[in-house]
Order: C-alpha cells, then sequence, then structure tokens
C-alpha cells in the first residue's frame, strides 16, 4: 500500500464504467486533496526540494507522525469479543486473524481520510481509496462501490484483474458481481477472463442477497466536516487543514539543519606557518592539517592566524518549530501544546493538564466511534459471508 496512483484510479474508473455501466461519485477537488496528502503521508511532499544543493528542504515527514499518534491512541486498550454461539465463534476467529492489524488501518484511515474494511472469505481487506470508487450513497452513507483487486502470477508472468461490485436493487437486494481481466503489465487494461481461470476460483460470478440493511463492508471515516465537497461521504486526511504549516515545518527544519551543518569553527591559517624544514629535503615541506583549518595565502609582514566560530540560533529556531507544531496539533486536533520537541508547556497544575487535554480527548473519542462503526460494519459483512458460503452454523 503507498501513494494513490493516478493511473489506476483511471483504469478502476474507466473499467467500471465500461463493466458496470456506473459513474464514480465524488469530488474532483477532495480527490485531489486526498492524492496528495497520500503523497505527503508517504514522506513525499511537493514542496520537498532535495535536489537543491544551495537550499534544500526536506521533510520530517510530521504528518505520519500525526497519524501515527491518532491511531495509537484511538487503539489504547481496545478489544472485539464476539460471543453466543458457534456463528459467533468463528466470526471471532476470523477478527482474531487481524485484530493485530487495526492500529495500522486505523493510522490508514487518518491518512487517506476514508478506508473501507472488506471480508473476503478468509479475512478482512484493507482497501484505500485507489482500490474503490463509490457508486450509490444513501445522504451521507455509502451504500455501493466498485472495488478493484490486482494479483501477479510469476509462473505465468500474467497480471490478473478483479472488479467487485456491491450495490442495493431497487427491489431491496444485495447483489455482489465479480469481473474479472487478464494483462501482460501492470499497466495493461487486460481482457475479460472467466473467474475459475483466475485466482480467485471458487468465488461466484454473481449473486443476490435478501435481507439485508447495510453493505457488506465497514467504512472508517475521520470524523469532521469535509469542507472541500460538504455532500461526500469522503472524509478528509486528519491532517489536511494543517498543510501550509507541515510545510513551514519541513522549512523550519530545513533551515535550522542547514544551520547546524554550516556551522563548523574554522581557522584560517597562513600558509608560512605550515611550512618546515627537513635535513633530508630540498625545499620546505607542508605539515598535515586538520579538515576545519584552511589556510591563507600570506603577503603581509607577519603571519596570518583566526579562528571563526560561526553562532547558531537554534535555541529561537526551536522557538519557531514548537509553535508551528502546536499550532499543526491545534488544526488536527490536538490539545495545545501536544506536540514539542524538547518540553510540553502550559501545564501547570492538575485542573489545567485535564482542561488542556479535553481537545484531545474528544478527538480520539470521536475516531474511536468511527472505528467501532467501521468494525461494526466488517463483521455485519462475515455473518452475511457466513451465510452465503456455508462457513458456519446460523446463530
Amino acid at each position: 500500500m503507498g501513494v494513490i496512483d493516478k493511473v489506476k484510479n483511471m483504469v478502476l474508473g474507466t473499467r467500471a464504467r465500461e463493466t458496470f455501466g456506473v459513474k464514480p461519485l465524488g469530488s474532483s477537488v477532495t480527490e485531489a486533496l486526498v492524492a496528495r496528502c497520500a503523497n505527503i503521508y508517504a514522506g513525499r511532499p511537493d514542496w520537498a526540494t532535495d535536489q537543491d544543493k544551495d537550499s534544500p528542504i526536506r521533510t520530517v515527514n510530521f504528518a505520519a507522525s500525526v497519524c501515527a499518534e491518532t491511531a495509537r491512541l484511538a487503539t489504547l486498550a481496545i478489544g472485539i469479543k464476539v460471543g453466543g454461539s458457534a456463528r459467533a465463534d468463528w466470526i471471532q476467529a476470523q477478527v482474531d486473524k487481524v485484530y493485530a492489524q487495526i492500529r495500522t488501518w486505523t493510522e490508514c484511515g487518518c491518512a487517506y481520510g476514508t478506508v473501507l474494511l472488506k471480508p473476503n472469505g478468509q479475512d478482512i481487506d484493507l482497501v484505500t481509496p485507489d482500490r474503490f470508487i463509490i457508486t450509490d450513497t444513501d445522504g451521507s452513507r455509502i451504500t455501493g462501490a466498485v472495488f478493484m483487486t490486482r494479483t501477479y502470477d510469476q509462473e505465468g508472468a500474467r497480471y490478473y484483474t478483479r472488479l467487485e461490485q456491491h450495490r442495493f436493487l431497487p427491489d431491496g437486494r444485495y447483489e455482489v458481481r465479480n469481473r474479472c481481466f487478464v494483462g501482460s503489465s501492470e499497466r495493461d487494461r487486460g481482457v475479460p477472463i472467466v473467474i475459475d481461470a483466475t485466482p480467485w476460483a471458487g468465488l461466484l460470478d454473481e449473486v443476490h442477497i435478501e435481507g439485508l440493511d447495510r453493505p457488506l463492508f465497514g467504512v472508517l471515516r475521520m470524523p469532521g466536516a469535509n469542507n472541500l465537497d460538504p455532500g461526500s461521504p469522503l472524509g478528509l486526511p486528519v491532517f489536511a487543514g494543517a498543510l501550509e504549516e507541515l510545510k513551514d515545518l519541513d522549512v523550519a527544519y530545513s533551515r535550522n539543519a542547514a544551520e547546524i551543518f554550516d556551522s563548523q569553527r574554522i581557522s584560517l591559517l597562513d600558509d608560512r606557518l605550515t611550512e618546515m624544514t627537513g635535513t633530508k629535503t630540498t625545499g620546505p615541506r607542508r605539515v598535515k592539517l586538520p579538515r576545519f583549518v584552511k589556510q591563507v595565502f600570506g603577503t603581509a609582514p607577519t603571519e596570518y592566524y583566526e579562528e571563526i566560530n560561526p553562532a547558531l540560533n537554534t535555541e529561537e529556531r526551536m522557538k519557531g518549530i514548537n509553535a508551528l507544531l502546536s499550532q499543526i496539533g491545534f488544526k488536527c486536533g490536538f490539545s495545545n501544546g501536544y506536540f514539542v520537541f524538547n518540553e510540553r508547556s502550559g501545564m501547570v497544575t492538575a485542573t489545567q493538564v485535564e482542561a488542556d487535554d479535553r481537545r484531545t480527548i474528544q478527538t480520539i473519542a470521536d475516531v474511536r466511534s468511527q472505528l467501532q462503526e467501521a468494525l461494526d460494519g466488517a463483521i455485519y459483512a462475515l455473518n452475511a459471508f457466513a451465510d452465503l458460503y456455508g462457513y458456519a452454523p446460523a446463530g
């Protein structure tokens, strides 16, 4: 899983339209922002200029730190228990397979704004925005989507693609349709192939399920409004509102790092002071000098020597960096001063600590509620799959 691939998105959108006659829902503005944030999360922000030798801007990838900390707090000491029947025991076994990944899933949800949790018959897949398109909604709830799964057959040197459509039909039935393609390269759109001749042999081409009131996948959407497209069911990455501050942080860090790099002590030394006369030489020899000593050509009557010790502005720069960190944290839903490099400031008494942490606590509670809703959806889907494929008795 990595940066959102625009080519794959185009392939998915085109194939979904040609295969199922559906059109993706959503705003291109939101999709562009999510793609940009995905690159930032991956450590490749558009403002990085490593190739600029004179004044490079490198990234500390603080966006990933924000996502990781949000996920850590949201999944701290959580547990999932399903019990009461043989069906519940089977569902619990499926949950146990992926329990260790829940924190990673939450971090990805923070980074992409919206991810889907979809059972595949054996465990649960995390589906990022480059591998699904939304086709139907019920208000702000996603009710229909097309998923893309790709795999490579090394022995046959072929790429297999499966499109899986989920939707509610007008008569209330839930429909799942699978269509497969095979190509010679990852960018190849491929040609149609029957599912039994692919790695997904055994899955049904088309099924209809009655009695469902929610789709067969869970939606992990970050809390908060999508201010770019208020009607969109897609959420925004948790750091989407702090992109300018994240850029400023990278600039401040890079300038501070460059100043430290350039702060090496330099000694300017008259070249006449490095000469020595040896009995076995025909002329003066040069003394081997430390790397911080630079020779200058001496022309004055007296030899020249000077020490240069550049002064660092690290303390002042750190104040600016911590101010940026505090602003980033606030925009990402954390209490003021939660993120600092050297200290946690502004916490004087226990009452003040509780008051200042309230914003962080509320943000994490909101994320955890969204996570619970997504897991409920995934477990609901597991239960439906158990009925469809006979994985466990009803109960």
